[in-house]
């Protein structure tokens, strides 16, 4: 019968998974609000395993009839991924739709979880609204917060490193793995999420100052923008609609720049490129109070975000000198990461007493159970 003692090893480890849609490239929203810190926890190693991986699949449920978006936008990720510092001899880099287990998965924990539960899912409803798809939602896309449980409790993830929009999807899955649990046996773990600490960060607004940097508003600065186009963009960057003159009083809530200076301006950086201030909170202040203008401002941002991005970009262009060498580490990884998510779902299987074919006593009792009606 089920060793628990023994299958639950795993569930002490420390584990992280993440990942990304391969919709497009990775723009400053992605790097605050998950993949700086990504690569801070691999650095620092304080963990056993770390999974990092492109929900392909996920990507297909609203972009089922373009699945070239999909794949040619798979290694402009894992490009991103890699020059922003993920390294593959630290943590595994992977395609979702290269593990079916996770499908598998997604199928049994549909029948843990209720339609009207998924519905007040308030990311569901706002993606769903976002996308216009309120009349005719389809199925994959809705159901898209039970293939994202799959995809942790796959790994058995303990830490989920993501903005805080992700806070929800997270909760219902604690509430798929709590139900999996107390129904079968403990074979999952549930996650938690671990969000920015730089509060700002955890939800980055466009460049318009919309509430969100997305792909499809056009509103994004890439990490791989060069800096003539990064320039162009802070320009044309939402500031304060009342601060018409220099001597105005400025506002820094709702101003972008300021917002995209709190996520990203250090110290060092006033005294390399505004030394009049030694802190954001100095120039805030000054700002606040009028005889600071918007382009000094802009030219701050620039200044600090090409510092961060040039490194980055170098690396890209390093890596981009041998695309079938990406593909390989992404090959390995998927490999990898199959064998972790095989494992858990024969753990599942035996859980759930459908491992029918291993499960040698089910065989012998049935066995037995005809010979007596024979008998």
């Amino acid at each position: 019968m089920y060793d628990l003692q023994e299958k639950n090893i795993r569930k002490m480890k420390k584990i992280i998974l993440t990942g990304d849609r391969p919709t497009g490239k990775l723009h400053l929203g992605h790097y605050v609000g998950s993949l700086r810190r990504r690569v801070e926890l691999q650095d620092a190693g304080d963990f056993d395993k770390m999974f990092v991986f492109m929900a392909d699949v996920q990507a297909l449920t609203d972009n089922a009839d373009n699945p070239e978006k999909i794949r040619q936008n798979i290694i402009e990720v894992a490009l991103d991924y890699l020059s922003a510092g993920l390294d593959p001899t630290k943590c595994t880099l992977f395609i979702q739709s290269q593990i079916p287990e996770i499908s598998e998965l997604t199928t049994f924990f549909m029948n843990l979880i209720s339609v009207s539960r998924v519905q007040r899912n308030p990311t569901v409803k706002t993606e769903i609204k976002m996308r216009n798809f309120e009349a005719n939602i389809p199925m994959g896309f809705f159901s898209y917060p039970v293939s994202q449980a799959a995809d942790i409790a796959a790994f058995k993830a303990t830490t989920v490193p993501a903005g805080e929009d992700q806070e929800p999807m997270l909760e219902v899955a604690r509430e798929i793995v709590r139900r999996f649990n107390q129904i079968y046996a403990p074979v999952l773990v549930e996650p938690n999420i671990m969000l920015p600490e730089n509060t700002t960060a955890r939800r980055l607004p466009g460049t318009d100052g919309k509430e969100k940097m997305s792909k499809s508003l056009g509103n994004c600065i890439y990490l791989s923008d060069d800096a003539d186009t990064v320039w162009k963009k802070v320009k044309g960057m939402y500031t304060d609609p009342t601060h018409l003159n220099v001597s105005d009083p400025g506002h820094v809530e709702g101003n972008a720049v300021f917002t995209y200076l709190d996520a990203f301006a250090t110290d060092a950086d006033f005294a390399e490129f505004w030394p009049e201030f030694k802190t954001l909170d100095e120039l805030k202040a000054a700002y606040t109070a009028g005889g600071i203008g918007d382009m000094k401002c802009k030219k701050l941002l620039n200044n600090v975000l090409n510092k961060m991005l040039e490194p980055i970009r170098k690396r890209r262009h390093e890596f981009e000198q041998d695309i079938p060498e990406i593909y390989n580490i992404l090959k390995k990884g998927s490999e990898t990461a199959r064998q972790t998510a095989s494992q858990t779902l024969s753990e599942v299987k035996e859980a759930m007493q459908i491992n029918y074919f291993d499960d040698a006593e089910l065989i012998r009792s049935q066995s037995e159970r005809f010979k007596q009606k024979e008998g």
